[in-house]
């Protein structure tokens, strides 16, 4: 039984969330829940495994991320930002014990105990730097911009030893963008523009993997033929194929020669059993999420939550946004989820985290709740709108 105590917690809840945000962040996990089942069956069948079993998998995975996602969003900011510091520490942990411990896969070790770490520490990063960063905005006495820049190096070069660039360029991008935000001066915007110039520079240089995606996007005829791109070729194939309305659900002919076309290449049997104009959809309804939040931060009047609320939109959409571009060939591949679609544990679970977090740093705040916190007797809020 639910009690009245309970019950009043979650009619709070209810009134203080925005439901659209969270209507379309549910629209996306059910989309993802149909769209595997159209992905997946050909992979299993490959695998010799039953045709549903990565469909039941992603079920399983998802459960315990909604549990996440509507318990973290519960949350004050104050613990938010403890709980981001808690993850971070762990995740760090873990990702250091991959580089020792790990098992290699594609020359990377990215993996330990059969999950991901550097995916539980991107939503930790985002958090943190909005708190530094806040902080720092706040109070002149706290170096909060210095501890960000710190907070940059510290989290990528772990991630750059595994080797796993698809991740580090993701949370130098968030980064970015929220210094920029924070009034960050053109001369420190020209010195990341240069860092990052060189960094991929040097990638390329030295490191084989990077060299060899590179040049499979820029000359594929220079490095061992047509077999170098045969997943792009198929997943344009594929959108083409598909046409306008696409060949309807489990008509898709492409997806059984597809290898990754349960995980990176989900976009691309989208396009060929729904369509293009469902792909469009698909992409506008990302777009609601991030616009809508990017909307709340500007509304906030505390700047942690203003720079969290854009932190993990800007997280969320510019993965979705590297996926889609790798499916269309418009970049090379960099082994990034589509949020909520894509199969795989470890990314479902960090993105139930980080909606979690972005529910909670959106939701509205009484005045009392801001003239109470602002006496220093509690973490600053935003007021109700």
């Amino acid at each position: 039984m639910v009690s009245r105590a309970e019950r009043s917690i979650a009619a709070a809840w209810w009134w203080t969330v925005d439901r659209w945000l969270l209507a379309a962040i549910g629209a996306v996990i059910v989309l993802g829940l149909v769209l595997i089942m159209a992905g997946s069956p050909p992979v299993a069948d490959r695998l010799h495994l039953p045709s549903f079993h990565f469909v039941n998998r992603q079920v399983e995975f998802l459960i315990p991320s909604i549990a996440l996602m509507l318990g973290l969003s519960f949350l004050p900011p104050r613990h938010v930002r403890r709980a981001a510091l808690l993850l971070y520490i762990v995740s760090m942990g873990l990702v250091f014990a991959a580089l020792l411990f790990g098992h290699e896969v594609k020359g990377a070790r990215r993996w330990i105990f059969g999950v991901q770490p550097s995916e539980f520490l991107k939503p930790a990063f985002v958090i943190l730097a909005a708190w530094a960063i806040s902080e720092g905005a706040k109070r002149r006495d706290v170096p909060g911009n210095w501890i960000a820049v710190f907070l940059l190096p510290l989290t990528v070069v772990p991630l750059v030893l595994q080797p796993d660039f698809g991740q580090t360029m993701l949370i130098c991008l968030v980064w970015g963008v929220m210094f920029f935000m924070a009034g960050l001066h053109w001369i420190w915007l020209a010195g990341l523009v240069g860092f990052a110039s060189s960094a991929i520079m040097l990638a390329y240089k030295f490191v084989p993997h990077v060299r060899a995606r590179i040049m499979h996007f820029l000359e594929p005829g220079q490095t061992g033929g047509v077999a170098d791109t045969f997943q792009v070729d198929t997943a344009l194939d594929s959108f083409i194929s598909g046409g306008w309305f696409g060949k309807g659900p489990g008509e898709g002919v492409l997806k059984r020669i597809l290898p990754d076309s349960h995980t990176d290449f989900i976009f691309a049997v989208t396009g060929e059993e729904f369509g293009l104009l469902f792909c469009m959809g698909i992409v506008g309804l990302f777009a609601f999420i991030v616009l809508r939040a990017l909307l709340k931060s500007a509304r906030n009047e505390d700047p942690f939550c203003r720079f969290a609320t854009a932190g993990i939109a800007l997280l969320f959409g510019l993965q979705a946004s590297i996926n889609m571009a790798v499916n269309l060939h418009l970049m090379p591949a960099k082994g990034m989820t589509l949020p909520f679609i894509s199969y795989g544990g470890s990314s479902l679970i960090s993105l139930g985290i980080s909606m979690g977090f972005l529910i909670a740093v959106t939701r509205k705040r009484p005045k009392s709740e801001l003239m109470f916190d602002r006496r220093g007797d509690a973490p600053l809020a935003a007021p109700a709108e």
